[in-house]
């Protein structure tokens, strides 16, 4: 990219496993002038697909509008089963400040999108995060409690209504949320084991809602395919809480029940910081600096 302002939009849509429909969808961020495609990525257990591309804020606020519209158009979440949370066909939009825009920017193209959304798509639309109207709704998870079929029943009670949009559900798109956040790592420990209630335990004692660590969401999550569970994470500030302090916390919470970990995952895009702060610790490099990186060196 050569624009001197740069957003990245992260979208999570409720469909990954029919990877036709995916490539569809993402075809309009292909075609989108103004925005680049950086990587997109399906889980069949999740069932959901996180698209990640970048571009400046009028751009990408567009091309947000026509994957939505696309997502709408494909997506029937009456028939969506995953092991994700979701409320919607388009769960999560989220305006990330890179390079030569602010956060207030963000926010304000949030919420232009999410106005857009339910006027032209008739999806109701929440705001969340640094975009937030209200303080509840700054935490996702919130916004998201009892998943699309308990938003479905309870949109029209008090303190559920959308920010954006009547307070009924799309009858097919179900609803969304738009938002503003800094970058954010989502970062999966698979375990050796099929037992679903080791993955919430440990998922439990390390998010900060039950008093772990700061800036963690997290969930278990089972992989029934590879006969594994997984401890499904957000890292929300990967500085104040690094990648690796959260693993061996989960490898020593796994070992009390017998359980290895066999493997992890990193979904869609990270900052190259939060890798190399991983490799200078478990390396114990000492006096380490990015600048003895060769690539940081090149151009």
């Amino acid at each position: 990219m050569t624009a001197a302002q740069i957003v990245q939009c992260v979208p999570n849509i409720s469909e990954g496993r029919r990877l036709d429909v995916v490539e569809q969808i993402v075809a309009h961020i292909r075609q989108s002038e103004g925005v680049q495609l950086l990587d997109y990525s399906s889980d069949d257990d999740h069932n959901r697909t996180v698209i990640t591309y970048v571009g400046e804020l009028a751009a990408v606020e567009e091309a947000s509008f026509r994957l939505t519209q696309a997502a709408v158009a494909q997506i029937d979440m009456e028939k969506h089963k995953g092991a994700h949370p979701r409320i919607g066909a388009v769960d999560v939009i989220p305006f990330i400040p890179i390079q030569g825009v602010t956060m207030a920017e963000c926010v304000q193209g949030a919420k232009r999108l999410a106005e857009r959304i339910s006027t032209e798509l008739a999806v109701p639309t929440y705001l969340y995060g640094e975009a937030a109207l209200r303080p509840s709704r700054k935490n996702l998870s919130n916004i998201r409690k009892g998943n699309y079929e308990g938003l479905r029943e309870t949109i029209q009670d008090e303190g559920r209504d959308p920010d954006f949009g009547e307070p009924k559900m799309h009858p097919t798109a179900g609803a969304t949320v738009v938002g503003a956040r800094m970058p954010l790592v989502a970062f999966n420990v698979n375990l050796g084991t099929n037992r679903i209630d080791i993955a919430n335990k440990i998922a439990r004692n390390i998010r900060e809602r039950n008093g772990g660590f700061k800036n963690v969401k997290g969930m278990g999550v089972a992989l029934e395919e590879r006969g594994e569970v997984q401890v499904s994470m957000n890292l929300e500030n990967y500085q104040a809480t690094p990648i690796y302090r959260v693993l061996e916390t989960i490898r020593r919470e796994a070992a009390r029940y017998g359980v290895a970990v066999v493997g992890t995952e990193l979904i869609g895009l990270v900052p190259q910081q939060a890798l190399l702060d991983v490799a200078e610790w478990y390396l114990q490099l000492e006096d380490f600096h990015p600048n003895q990186v060769l690539e940081n060196r090149l151009g």
